[in-house]
């Protein structure tokens, strides 16, 4: 919110996105599902002119697509797409780590005081990574997709220090869990392909070790196109 406390057309867009992007990841808006400019405004009780701007920056991040006659609706991505998200955050995320030396990735305990910069990104990062991880182990995935999408956004801000890669990624996970959702609520074992092994990941970045980082991102990746075979071995 603004300084005033005044809510300005940019930030209601933004409210109104969010708002959107949050019931595409919940479910509650389908693959496919079709809406109206006027039909959001009247649900929201807003002007028409921050919700088509809402919806195009939606449309935009690979959410929405826009039909000209017919509004809008959600996107409905392919398990080849899936396949696709995940081999592209495979081959950035591996680079990321690469590059970066053992001694260049922040050394410390898990259990030593936090300090400014590096040391408080890595006590948030863990906080929302134990979290996440809880979540996936109790099969809560409407908790898990937030403090997720959190957690893999600070992470790689932190990590590779470019707020591009960083908004890249984040677009593919937030696009990865829009295809995963529906298909996710309908396993019978969800909690076998929730994955928890965000602290792993902080573990070894906390000690530098790069080697270690990339084997958890891969074994990770790994699980997830494994998951995408069985959708396909389903759908046949």
């Amino acid at each position: 919110m603004p300084a005033s406390g005044a809510v300005t057309r940019n930030t209601l867009r933004q409210q109104i996105a969010d708002a959107l992007r949050d019931e595409v990841l919940a479910g509650r808006l389908q693959p496919g599902e079709e809406f109206t400019v006027k039909q959001i405004a009247e649900q929201y009780g807003v002007s028409a002119t921050p919700v088509r701007e809402a919806l195009v920056d939606l449309c935009a991040q690979g959410l929405l697509d826009s039909d000209q006659h017919r509004g809008f609706r959600v996107h409905q991505y392919s398990v080849d797409d899936y396949r696709r998200m995940v081999e592209a955050r495979m081959l950035v995320v591996d680079g990321i780590f690469r590059r970066h030396a053992p001694a260049a990735l922040p050394v410390r305990p898990p259990t030593a005081e936090p300090e400014l910069g590096v040391g408080v990104a890595l006590v948030s990062i863990r906080r929302r990574g134990e979290a996440a991880a809880r979540a996936a182990r109790a099969g809560d995935l409407d908790v898990l997709i937030g403090y997720d999408i959190r957690y893999w956004r600070e992470l790689a801000r932190l990590v590779a220090a470019n707020d591009y890669i960083a908004d890249f990624l984040h677009r593919l996970r937030v696009q990865a869990w829009v295809f995963s959702v529906p298909y996710l609520r309908s396993e019978r074992d969800m909690h076998g392909w929730l994955w928890s092994g965000h602290i792993d990941l902080v573990d070894a970045i906390t000690r530098g070790d790069a080697e270690a980082a990339v084997e958890v991102v891969r074994a990770y990746n790994t699980h997830s196109l494994e998951w995408a075979d069985r959708l396909d071995s389903r759908a046949r």
